[in-house]
């Protein structure tokens, strides 16, 4: 019997879906650095590659400030300039695993809330990887608007065996001293 183009294509499609969910099922859950301590993590973070994101759009040299509040919950100031314009965000991160500080929920405006894990961070803090378990959010993060080399091969290294789409990464504009 010979198949019809609507047959090929649902199977196609079926296919395809069914890719994509044993995919899912087949990835491991997304391992986060054993410990943060956040003095160290507090401060200014240059954000040196990201996966695109809409709320981001047309944004360079950006960055994000971290602050320690008074209740234990950390004020996040996220900068950019976007159309010859500074753009700022200001949310709070609340750490949801105590045990690593490592698990956050960032909220810029209630009630919508992100996971914000931390992924790979240098002994010295003077790097970060961040992402969501989903693996659709993506970003590293430096203390100084670049990075060597070496170190950015490391991480893309690191964020591919986790299990993110490298290929949606892109590297940020920044300046050259602050």
């Amino acid at each position: 019997m010979k198949k019809t183009t609507p047959e090929i294509a649902l199977g196609a499609i079926l296919l395809g879906s069914a890719a994509l969910v044993i995919r899912k099922l087949l990835q491991r859950p997304l391992d986060t650095v054993p410990y943060v301590e956040l003095e160290k993590y507090l401060g200014k973070w240059y954000e040196i590659a990201s996966f695109p994101q809409k709320f981001q759009r047309g944004c360079t040299y950006t960055s994000a400030h971290y602050t320690l509040n008074p209740d234990h919950t950390i004020s996040v100031k996220n900068s950019c300039i976007a159309n010859g314009e500074e753009k700022i965000a200001t949310g709070t991160a609340k750490i949801t695993d105590k045990k690593t500080n490592a698990k956050l929920n960032v909220q810029f405006q209630w009630p919508f809330k992100g996971k914000y894990w931390i992924l790979e961070l240098a002994p010295d803090y003077s790097y970060a990887m961040v992402g969501h378990p989903n693996r659709k959010y993506l970003w590293i993060l430096s203390r100084k608007p670049w990075m060597e080399m070496d170190v950015y091969k490391k991480l893309l290294m690191s964020a591919d065996r986790k299990g993110f789409d490298i290929s949606k990464l892109r590297i940020t504009p920044q300046k050259s001293t602050d």
